[in-house]
């Protein structure tokens, strides 16, 4: 088998069971004429999709202007310092999340057709069916050279098999990603194994000692690369020791992040490996949206989608001093004290989304951002939870894309526009040779021009 070309570029530290992969430092890169004369490699593009459930309280959402001189409603108002780097879309639609003839099962179908818009069989077997989705068919563009083509991640656990909806498979309603029409790719919904599986290297022999001195002796994933990072230190920039320390530092903070997140002692009083994410919601997410920026970091991956939440998710956010559920909540029937839960719940999500947005920002990529080169799409396949509708869809696109998008406008498309179109859109800029995904009729317009 032949050895991957990008992969073998990149640079790592490695150690016992551990190798961490290095992000870009100019001190590294290589000299000579050649590519002195080519320049530095761009910086790759990257698609990331945040899926919400249940719907959106759309009246605290859609902006009222069009254009770039929109105000951002109550829901949104926490992506004020990123008006500049967001892109609203209103308007999208996907038919195939309707039932179409196959009556009750509204939010298996949203997850289901979300990045595939196609219409899922109805069924609760062995027998699921549904299409490729649009981030492996990204991944098979951009996600050849990297590690994991694609990361598949989520916030709250879900089954696969059984019915969650309807008469409609527990896949449909927990899963975003399908490699095949039968086949959904679980996600990882605890965020210490992801961490593990970006870290882990070597032999399983290596990687379970690797692990378990870790466990027991309180030691960091960077005490088993201590020895490569000093030799390296020589061969870099002060620029780049500082870029490098930060880089370190970021890694160490999430394992420590970690290890409070679980709070298990072991018998003997040592740090046990956390067994299962936070209680606290909020740092739930924003640990798995800073796995998901350090694997773009270091170009681990250039894919990933992230479920906030699964599909009908009826969890109650007690954080916010809300026992209701949240699928109990959004059938709210205009009632006006459901609708400013709804609204709260909506805006705790888009606040950390508006973390995730910070710290892409401050992830530096030759004079970029991490998010000047990345697509982020946050969206969900419902409109309002009460209609189960799927048109005029709450959707936002943030991130520059490598230019391919000019973002700080709210875009208002025909009704029934298919949400497939920006897809397709967003799959052509990155090189594929398609004239169609799912239902799509053509490219959105109006996305890389201000």
């Amino acid at each position: 088998m032949s050895r991957n070309p990008g992969l073998e570029r990149r640079q790592f530290l490695r150690g016992l069971g551990t190798a961490i992969a290095l992000p870009a430092l100019e001190s590294l890169l290589p000299t000579g004429s050649a590519y002195a004369a080519a320049g530095p490699t761009p910086s790759p593009t990257r698609l990331a999709v945040l899926y919400v459930p249940n719907g959106i309280h759309m009246p605290a959402w859609k902006p009222v202007a069009e254009g770039a001189d929109f105000q951002l409603p109550r829901i949104l108002e926490p992506l004020q310092p990123f008006q500049r780097e967001i892109t609203l879309l209103s308007g999208l639609t996907h038919d195939k999340a309707r039932a179409n003839g196959d009556g009750a099962g509204d939010h298996a179908r949203s997850a289901a057709t979300f990045l595939t818009g196609t219409q899922a069989v109805k069924t609760n077997g062995n027998d699921i069916r549904a299409g490729v989705s649009v981030d492996q068919i990204a991944a098979q563009l951009i996600g050849r050279a990297t590690q994991f083509p694609s990361l598949e991640l989520g916030c709250e656990p879900g089954k696969l098999a059984g019915s969650c909806d309807s008469g409609y498979s527990c896949a449909y309603s927990n899963t975003l990603a399908w490699k095949s029409p039968t086949q959904p790719l679980p996600k990882e919904t605890n965020p210490a194994l992801v961490f593990d599986r970006l870290f882990s290297a070597g032999s399983a022999i290596d990687q379970r000692q690797s692990r378990y001195r870790r466990q027991t002796g309180r030691q960091s994933v960077l005490d088993f690369v201590a020895a490569d990072a000093r030799q390296l230190q020589p061969q870099l920039s002060g620029a780049d020791r500082h870029k490098l320390q930060e880089y370190v530092e970021g890694i160490r903070e999430i394992e420590q992040r970690l290890e409070r997140a679980s709070s298990l002692q072991s018998p003997d009083g040592q740090l046990a490996r956390p067994e299962g994410p936070p209680d606290d919601y909020g740092e739930r997410i924003r640990l798995m949206a800073d796995l998901m920026i350090l694997a773009f970091r270091t170009d681990a991956t250039r894919v990933c989608t992230l479920m906030i939440a699964n599909e009908g998710s009826n969890r109650a956010y007690r954080e916010l001093g809300i026992s209701d559920g949240h699928h109990a909540l959004s059938h709210h029937e205009g009632r006006a004290e459901k609708l400013e839960k709804i609204t709260q719940i909506n805006r705790f999500h888009v606040e950390q989304l508006a973390y995730i947005l910070g710290r892409l920002a401050a992830a530096d990529e030759q004079g970029q951002s991490l998010l000047d080169n990345t697509m982020l799409v946050y969206g969900s396949g419902i409109g309002d939870g009460n209609r189960h509708n799927h048109d005029d869809l709450p959707v936002l696109v943030a991130g520059r894309g490598g230019g391919l998008l000019a973002p700080g406008r709210h875009i208002a498309y025909p009704s029934q526009t298919p949400l497939m179109n920006l897809f397709l859109t967003m799959l052509q800029g990155l090189g594929a040779p398609l004239d169609r995904v799912g239902d799509s009729t053509g490219p959105l317009p109006g996305l890389a021009s201000a």
